[in-house]
């Protein structure tokens, strides 16, 4: 524990931490207070997403990058996971999707590329692991697939009804289960030497013991889940106040708030000259939602949602999904990156945001 508390002391960010408590019994006393929620609700994600950070990168020390980014991602997409949930039992599926293919753009993107800007302002040329990188490209490009599909035909108008739609969706669903299984299998034991990353020399602080990062890592994770709740019972509201459409609080703001953890470690990582794990978490997280969360939530609306979800995305979506996974391959191809490459992916990232913010789509 006496690592921990040091932290606690030393950090004046941690000291947000009592914004937790603060959150969870204003959401009790307060609950049409939306804009007051979704403030308090983010703002003690923010220490979380730090104590998540640390405890990561002291796992990463003893498990390597890879499954250390894998880890976070893990973590990271729980938070996804709560949101989506909560928004699924309302029967906001508009939202739901909307924080799917956010959340994919937003990590191949944004988190990407603020990680090669962060790293880049430090380090005049940083490297990373080629194979992790066009793995993740690959297991997007199937799901990028998978989500045109049922978007295409229903948009072609070949089938007769939405029944076949969601047998379509539960079909795609679990294969996207599988592919993202087996991919796992082939990075983490079958060809594990390709995919491991260089070796790094401690710097700065002195890593935790596994087992305190472990338990921070769980705690720290039930936690963002609880004040997520709020967030996202609070965030609509909140987005009719600022004039936001459903389409975009679900593509940025859930997006972003959703992976404030996994950035929080991401963007450290990179400081410190570890961009195999900046890569690892961002273009990690990104596959993880398209071949386990999407899916999952699919096949989740069944027991949990009013009616079930289907994977049919507004076209816009998915052609912003499909131009993210495009860029993030032909970025990440020559295992290098400097700050302008970084700049390059978030101007990206901010024409799709402006783009939705100015002209909302149509969500079916």
């Amino acid at each position: 524990m006496d690592p921990l508390l040091k932290e606690l002391r030393h950090n004046p960010l941690l000291w947000l931490l009592v914004l937790v408590p603060v959150a969870l019994v204003a959401a009790q006393l307060l609950p049409n207070a939306h804009t007051l929620l979704f403030v308090l609700s983010v703002l003690a994600i923010v220490p979380l997403a730090a104590l998540l950070s640390h405890a990561t990168e002291s796992v990463a020390e003893k498990t390597g990058d890879a499954a250390g980014g894998l880890l976070n991602a893990t973590l990271g997409n729980l938070t996804e996971l709560v949101i989506a949930g909560a928004a699924l039992r309302a029967g906001e599926y508009a939202l739901v999707k909307g924080s799917i293919a956010g959340a994919i753009v937003t990590n191949t993107l944004f988190m990407l590329g603020a990680s090669f800007l962060l790293g880049g302002l430090k380090h005049h040329l940083q490297e990373f692991n080629r194979p992790t990188a066009r793995l993740h490209a690959a297991l997007l490009f199937l799901a990028t697939i998978a989500l045109i599909s049922p978007s295409a035909i229903a948009q072609a108008d070949l089938l007769p009804g939405a029944a076949l739609t969601q047998k379509l969706s539960v079909a795609l669903a679990v294969l996207l289960i599988a592919g993202y299984a087996l991919g796992l299998l082939f990075s983490l034991k079958t060809h594990r030497e390709i995919f491991s990353g260089a070796e790094h020399t401690q710097t700065g602080e002195p890593a935790w013991p596994i087992g305190l990062a472990l338990v921070t890592l769980a705690v720290a994770t039930v936690f963002v889940a609880l004040v997520s709740e709020i967030f996202v019972e609070s965030v609509q509201k909140t987005a009719e106040t600022f004039g936001m459409s459903q389409a975009f609080v679900g593509f940025i703001v859930v997006a972003l708030v959703g992976a404030t953890a996994e950035m929080a470690v991401a963007f450290s990582a990179a400081r410190r000259n570890r961009l195999d794990l900046s890569v690892g978490i961002a273009l990690g997280s990104a596959s993880q939602i398209a071949l386990f969360v999407g899916p999952v939530l699919v096949l989740l609306s069944y027991t949990i949602g009013p009616t079930p979800m289907d994977l049919q995305f507004w076209p816009g979506a998915v052609v912003m999904v499909f131009v993210a996974t495009l860029v993030a391959a032909f970025i990440t191809s020559g295992g290098r990156s400097a700050w302008f490459v970084g700049v390059l992916l978030i101007f990206v990232y901010a024409v799709f945001a402006i783009t939705l913010y100015l002209l909302p789509p149509q969500v079916p």
